[in-house]
């Protein structure tokens, strides 16, 4: 079994930054993929980042630019650098830890909630 453990958000004014960090605990194999997506109210969860444990990046076009994702794969950790948040970024973010092979498993966190005031 994995857990993730989401922490970093909070409320910050627009145009200022915010720092998550999700840390996986269990049994973790090599072949994952980490990372952050997000809910605001009245939508679907939407992709922000993800960063495979080879290094390869994906980003959301809404977050390209202003959001950097990173990983300490040591630690089975996974970071998400906001900056340039806008209040269109209010949600509930997410860590999410999936395999790119074997079945379809996923662990999800219980998410933090990052609120960007105008």
């Amino acid at each position: 079994q994995v857990q993730l453990e989401e922490s970093g958000g909070g409320l910050v004014q627009a145009g200022g930054s915010l720092r998550l960090s999700c840390a996986a605990s269990g049994t973790i194999f090599r072949g994952n993929v980490m990372g952050w997506y997000r809910q605001a109210p009245g939508k679907q969860r939407e992709l922000v980042a993800t960063a495979t444990s080879g290094g390869s990046k994906d980003y959301g076009d809404s977050v390209k630019g202003r959001f950097t994702v990173s990983r300490d794969n040591a630690k089975n950790t996974v970071f998400l650098q906001m900056n340039s948040l806008r209040p269109e970024d209010t949600a509930v973010y997410y860590c999410r830890l999936h395999y790119t092979w074997g079945p379809n498993i996923e662990y999800w966190g219980q998410g933090t909630q990052v609120t960007v005031s105008s």
